[in-house]
């Protein structure tokens, strides 16, 4: 199981466009040093491929299978976008940028369809007004 920091969470975020919106989120796993800057292109990329939207108003960016390479540790980021970002159509509020080792993105997966099948938690998850809270309801789900 992944650990959330308060380091991987980005509260009250706007972008005008989705590629900017998975940038961010890339920029976030590799300031974090989960992933070499390259993995970014790949995050775009994969979306390019076939939309990261997941629905109830979250994507899930994540780099193309050969892209593996370019993660230096599992982990996940957390971007909240309270006034939303439109992904082919779909309102997004919040990204969830992922790096997996080997397996592990699949385990991460999970974790996050979890979280996110219930859109009461998804717009806790919105209107948290602090990273411990975001970190707090992942927990709950995850443990439940």
């Amino acid at each position: 199981m992944i650990t959330l920091k308060k380091e991987d969470i980005v509260l009250n975020q706007s972008f005008s466009n989705k590629k900017n919106a998975i940038e961010a989120a890339g920029k976030l796993l590799s300031d974090q040093g989960y992933v070499e800057k390259e993995y970014i292109k790949k995050m775009i990329e994969r979306d390019q491929l076939t939309t990261t939207y997941i629905g109830n108003m979250v994507a899930i960016p994540h780099g193309t299978d050969d892209s593996k390479q370019l993660i230096n540790q599992s982990g996940i980021v957390i971007l909240q976008i309270p006034e939303g970002v439109d992904f082919d159509g779909n309102e997004v509020k919040l990204i969830i940028g992922i790096a997996g080792l080997g397996d592990a993105h699949l385990e991460l997966l999970s974790q996050i369809a979890l979280v996110c099948s219930e859109i009461q938690s998804v717009e806790q998850l919105i209107a948290a007004e602090s990273e411990a809270k975001i970190i707090e309801l992942f927990k709950e789900e995850v443990t439940a």
